[in-house]
């Protein structure tokens, strides 16, 4: 059949391997610990989601990335990065596909990535072949496939908004395949959620005990006693008058007890079994995993110092460095820019400085960036003149500085200054004096 103006084979899996033909882990069920399955101790992917602390880390990282702007840039012969327009490239950067805007593409592709452990995104190509739409895929319809002679392939089942009507095996060069902690298989990653998938289901568990208790007025279960042996019916029909006047709307009612009946709590207070710490402990572990700074998630205190420069660049480093960078590299081969040409996030709105900050770095910046180029970091327009780089009087050039660092420490003494020449004048009036003399002795021999 024909995808997107290509042929594609529609053969059955013979000749290929699957990942979980290296090992027995692939699409198995993981347990947390030896036996969990058969104490129906299990990790459920949608139950993990739901818990406040996967939701949050998931959800700052796909879109602290996604808003950030994607930029064509070229390198020039000085191997200077500068953004440029490529009218093979432009387009499909700033509207990947006819139904996802920039954002909800990259942020639809970051998601998929810290859910399954794995982005897939399906290329279309114009006639030319140039890459003209981008679609990600759902993750749990595609499974790579290695052919006997090591090449890779991709086996895509239905998925209607990518255009795969039929279950179809394509080739490894359209697919863009995005993928991280590749512990057991190097085209299959692994999700965070691999990690902090019990602990996830703890807070949960936590949570769901303290809906509990509080739906119960905030009363703990217990136990009736009685002083002697009592029948089973009446044990029954004691436990079920309880429940019927006591539990539920009827909760916070006075029971009158007789006989030497007793009630005794069971259940643990929140306080013993140290409720508000279990969950924080829970909910620190789920931001580990995914490498992102508890207090970002409200989880745990901000650091004292008040720089928000520095906490982000940590939060970039410890955290989005990874993600953006495999993102950048993976649309560069996947579309083919070549080696002049490449993507680029702008980190700006980023590691972006307060207003303080940011005046005190342009101004030092003077001599290094021309006041355009400083003003068109405040978003302002250039200015007649401003293309100039400027610096004070006091400085020297390099050149200069390394020809006086040239120079011996001890130069030669200049040279006596020639004599200035003979005033005509003076030469003129010396000539007449002595002609006068000689005048004057000739009259004496007379």
């Amino acid at each position: 059949m024909k995808l997107f103006g290509l042929n594609i084979t529609r053969e059955k899996a013979a000749g290929y391997q699957r990942p979980d033909t290296r090992g027995t882990w692939w699409q198995t069920i993981k347990e947390s610990f030896t036996g969990a399955w058969q104490q129906n101790v299990e990790i459920k992917q949608e139950s993990v989601l739901s818990f406040h602390a996967v939701f949050a880390c998931q959800t700052l990282i796909a879109s602290d990335i996604a808003k950030l702007r994607m930029k064509l840039v070229q390198q020039d012969d000085d191997g200077i990065w500068s953004e440029t327009k490529n009218p093979a490239y432009s387009p499909v950067l700033r509207k990947p596909n006819r139904y996802q805007t920039r954002i909800q593409f990259f942020e639809n592709w970051v998601l998929s990535k810290l859910q399954r452990g794995n982005a897939y995104v399906l290329k279309e190509r114009d006639g030319r072949g140039v890459v003209v739409r981008l679609y990600v895929l759902d993750p749990t319809l595609v499974t790579p496939l290695v052919a006997d002679d090591g090449a890779v392939f991709y086996e895509l089942l239905n998925d209607k908004l990518a255009g795969v009507n039929d279950r179809i095996i394509v080739p490894a060069r359209e697919i863009i395949h995005d993928r991280f902690n590749c512990f057991f298989h190097p085209l299959v990653g692994l999700s965070p959620i691999f990690a902090n998938g019990l602990s996830s289901m703890q807070g949960l568990s936590i949570q769901d005990s303290s809906t509990m208790f509080f739906a119960n007025g905030s009363q703990p279960g217990g136990v009736l006693t009685a002083p002697g042996h009592i029948e089973q019916d009446t044990a029954e029909r004691l436990k079920a008058h309880w429940d019927a006047s006591y539990t539920g709307k009827n909760r916070g009612k006075v029971a009158v007890l007789g006989d030497g009946l007793k009630f005794e709590v069971m259940a643990a207070k929140a306080t013993d079994s140290q409720l508000i710490e279990q969950l924080k402990w829970s909910a620190e572990v789920v931001c580990s995993t995914y490498h992102v700074p508890s207090y970002m998630v409200g989880v745990g205190q901000a650091p004292a110092y008040n720089n928000i420069e520095a906490l982000n660049a940590q939060y970039y480093t410890q955290c989005l460095q990874i993600l953006l960078e495999s993102i950048e590299l993976c649309l560069d081969e996947g579309l083919g820019t070549g080696e002049t040409l490449g993507t680029e996030f702008d980190l700006d709105q980023l590691l972006r400085m307060d207003s303080a900050t940011m005046m005190d770095v342009l101004e030092k910046s003077k001599g290094k960036m021309t006041p355009n180029e400083q003003r068109k970091r405040l978003n302002l327009g250039p200015k007649a003149g401003g293309d100039t780089v400027y610096m004070q009087e006091q400085d020297h050039s390099l050149e200069w500085l390394s020809r006086r660092d040239a120079m011996p420490i001890d130069p030669p003494a200049p040279a006596e200054p020639p004599a200035p020449p003979a005033n005509d004048n003076a030469e003129a009036e010396a000539k007449a004096q002595a002609s006068k003399a000689i005048i004057e002795m000739m009259k004496g021999l007379a």
